[in-house]
């Protein structure tokens, strides 16, 4: 059962949301809005220590503590659509998952549409993902992770090294991944009335600025059509409320029929990524758990 925190914070969620309104504003204003608001109400973990680095151009941060180990790292990929969002959105969110799992992360900015629509946020994500390699990190102490657009862009990008033979990362983190921009899941219309943060029309919207010109159903924009054999093993979380329930379903159940590891779980009456609230007690439940996946997969201690 929900805990009574969820409750109200939903509801707080619902009217910021619904106030926002980011459909009816233009884009830069609202990634202003969006980026004031997380500097000003996202807190840091104690002790968490972000170093900004330039990898090839593009502006990353490394989140670390005195106790992380060397030598791993998670590649956490931000959601935002594709259009909106940056490392003060998701700098709290990726902090304390780092603590969780006792390893640093690198949080990118990769190019967002529709400057910058597909595939440049999976070029960057290869990019900064070859810069690990050379840097010396073997590709099995690499974790790629990520929430909503984050989340299918951990899924995309693998799709590219696997096809390209590259290494491939240890394991995939999806935290109410989108994977299916053609928004065909029940959950879209079932859900509608209940996810505080997303609403169809703006989801239908984001997913033609970051497609472009190219087809919604192309395997990587939408990873569901892909054909997932070799992937490596993969985390899904989803709330049972949120419009991209589906989405989660659906690439667990693809990843399962290809032969993948999948550990999917559904939260029962949360939301889209309701593990960035940090007063909440599923985030800190839904966090921890990431970590033990982790620690695991890395063999950490």
């Amino acid at each position: 059962m929900p805990s009574v925190s969820s409750y109200f914070i939903k509801k707080g969620i619902n009217v910021g949301a619904k106030k926002l309104n980011l459909e009816e504003k233009d884009i830069n204003e609202s990634r202003k809005i969006i980026d004031t608001f997380a500097r000003k109400f996202s807190k840091l973990p104690k002790n968490s220590n972000v170093d900004p680095i330039k990898i090839n151009g593009i502006y990353a941060e490394w989140i670390s503590n005195n106790q992380t180990k060397e030598g791993k790292v998670i590649l956490y990929l931000h959601g935002g659509g594709y259009s909106y969002c940056s490392a003060d959105t998701h700098r709290s969110l990726a902090a304390r998952i780092m603590i969780e799992a006792g390893v640093k992360v690198l949080l990118p900015e990769y190019r967002l549409a529709p400057e910058h629509p597909f595939p440049a946020a999976i070029e960057d994500t290869i990019t900064i993902y070859r810069w690990l390699l050379n840097q010396g990190y073997s590709s099995s102490n690499i974790i790629f992770a990520g929430d909503s657009a984050g989340g299918g862009l951990t899924v995309a990008a693998t799709l590219v090294l696997r096809d390209q033979y590259e290494p491939l990362p240890a394991a995939l983190v999806c935290l109410s991944p989108w994977v299916d921009l053609t928004s065909s899941g029940d959950s879209y219309r079932k859900n509608s009335e209940k996810d505080p943060y997303l609403r169809c029309d703006l989801v239908q919207k984001t997913a033609q600025l970051y497609a472009a010109d190219e087809s919604l159903d192309n395997c990587f924009i939408s990873p569901i059509f892909a054909d997932l054999c070799g992937c490596p093993p993969m985390f899904i979380q989803a709330g049972s409320i949120e419009i991209l329930l589906s989405d989660a379903q659906l690439l667990a159940d693809k990843a399962r029929q290809a032969g993948v590891d999948v550990h999917f779980k559904v939260w029962d009456g949360m939301w889209h990524v309701w593990q960035i609230s940090n007063r909440l007690p599923e985030a800190k439940k839904a966090t921890r758990e990431i970590g033990q996946f982790i620690r695991k997969i890395f063999k950490v201690n």
